[in-house]
């Protein structure tokens, strides 16, 4: 796993980025649905960036809560 805190901010950059991407092209599909199963692999791809943010996030924002 990724532990650097700089290697972390990149990689939830480029997560962000894909899961904005990600989006517009569902968006895209479902207004014009020739394909549901790419849909469908596409919906789950951004739902698996969406966890990988989180996680990244929680390491990133130190836990004060004492």
């Amino acid at each position: 796993m990724i532990t650097d805190d700089s290697l972390m901010l990149r990689r939830l950059h480029e997560l962000r980025s894909e899961h904005r991407d990600l989006n517009t092209v569902i968006e895209r599909l479902i207004r014009h649905p020739l394909n549901q199963l790419q849909i469908l692999r596409l919906k789950k791809r951004k739902l698996q960036l969406k966890d990988e943010i989180s996680w990244i996030e929680t390491r990133l924002i130190p836990d004060d809560i004492a």
